[in-house]
């Protein structure tokens, strides 16, 4: 099936299943706020260098592997909303223990502690991202259900990257900095209070589950594409180091939701190659406007081209995952698919700071190259997904 149309059911839309699409926004919100927040507070406030924030903001991507190969044995062994529950809250106390190392104790943080919160913090944000997207919105719909329902709650989580840290610059500028880590704190336990509120069926555990394997972590028939999506990220992470505006990202949300519009109408029976290709071009053309434009149209149509190209990427991306992955991989599809997304935005915002904090142009000159080379890329990597792809 080569159509770019996911179908709609709106039977999907029902209380479960909007509990969970919103708990998966608020717990990307509460991690995607720190980033244009948290390297401002480490260089201006606790007087790190440029790569040392650099380093403590890429922490976060490493963490994201730590525990995937134990998120199969986990959601068999235990209840698996437990897990994701419990991965939430081990987010919150880290971020409360960020804010009581930051203010209540009156004192600098040093850099090995915000390195293992970073790391700690990815590492639990991963594995309830892995459960939740894998395993919990599935079980809130049926099988036909299924590929839409992993559509659609991959938008939420996509709409954080703008409304986090839209929600945390405004916190930071009338508040401040501890605001933003209490905020966060909040919303985890709110995703938290969501889940509780939705009744998963009691499944028993399989004989003899392994402790560690790949299923529900990493689709290794996948790792072009990973690669591909990972250079795309880096680009956009990398962009993002530059950008401290909260018209930017409330920019960035517009283009979202042209995407989705675009999808439905635009896409919807064009060539499957359209929508990756017309996605990173927007974001090409978004990042040659903001090197060589000065004019105050680009501070608006840059980002929303930055959006619009990154929601139709993801979302197709997402989709080719899917597609890749044999009868029962579905999940371990969707966890690469998100170590791909958060990974490369993780890293590249590193890569942005510890090289390039104070040249911005550089940065976006360098977003530009990661983007051209991902779309030569692709160019082989969609070739060789229609090969490979299994459905």
């Amino acid at each position: 099936m080569n159509s770019q149309n996911t179908p709609v059911h709106i039977r999907l839309w029902h209380r479960d299943f909007w509990l969970m699409a919103i708990s998966n926004l608020l717990l990307t919100m509460s991690v995607y706020m720190l980033i244009p927040t948290m390297p401002r507070w480490l260089i201006d406030v606790q007087n790190f260098s440029p790569l040392e924030a650099g380093l403590s903001m890429a922490a976060f991507g490493f963490g994201l592997f730590a525990f995937g190969s134990f998120v199969s044995f986990l959601v068999q062994r235990y209840r698996r909303h437990h897990v994701c529950m419990w991965s939430v809250v081990i987010m919150a106390a880290l971020l409360f223990s960020l804010y009581y190392f930051a203010t209540l104790s009156c004192q600098f943080v040093e850099i090995p502690i915000v390195l293992l919160q970073r790391f700690f913090l990815g590492a639990a944000f991963g594995l309830a991202q892995m459960v939740l997207t894998s395993t919990l919105i599935i079980d809130t719909c049926e099988s036909y259900q299924r590929t839409e329902a992993n559509h659609s709650a991959a938008w939420f989580g996509r709409f954080g990257l703008s409304l986090g840290p839209l929600a945390g610059l405004l916190i930071d500028r009338f508040i401040g900095f501890d605001a933003v880590l209490l905020s966060a704190v909040g919303i985890l336990v709110t995703s938290v209070l969501l889940i509780l509120m939705v009744n998963f069926p009691f499944r028993a555990p399989a004989d003899d589950i392994p402790t560690t394997s790949l299923d529900r972590f990493f689709l290794t028939q996948g790792f072009p594409l990973y690669l591909n999506l990972q250079l795309v990220t880096v680009a956009v992470g990398i962009l993002l180091s530059a950008v401290f505006s909260d018209l930017f990202f409330a920019m960035m949300m517009v283009g979202f939701l042209l995407a989705i519009i675009a999808q439905h109408f635009v896409f919807r029976d064009a060539e499957l190659k359209s929508e990756v290709v017309t996605g990173l071009i927007l974001i090409a053309v978004a990042l040659i406007m903001m090197l060589t434009r000065t004019q105050q149209v680009v501070a608006f149509a840059a980002p929303a081209f930055i959006g619009f190209g990154t929601g139709l990427i993801g979302s197709r991306f997402l989709l080719f995952f899917i597609k890749l992955s044999r009868h029962c991989q579905r999940g371990t599809s969707q966890s690469t698919f998100m170590l791909g997304w958060e990974s490369g935005l993780a890293w590249g915002l590193g890569i942005g700071l510890a090289f390039f904090y104070g040249r911005p142009q550089q940065a976006l000159m360098t977003s530009l190259g990661c983007v051209v080379i991902a779309l030569l890329m692709y160019h082989f990597v969609h070739d060789w997904f229609t090969r490979h792809k299994n459905r």
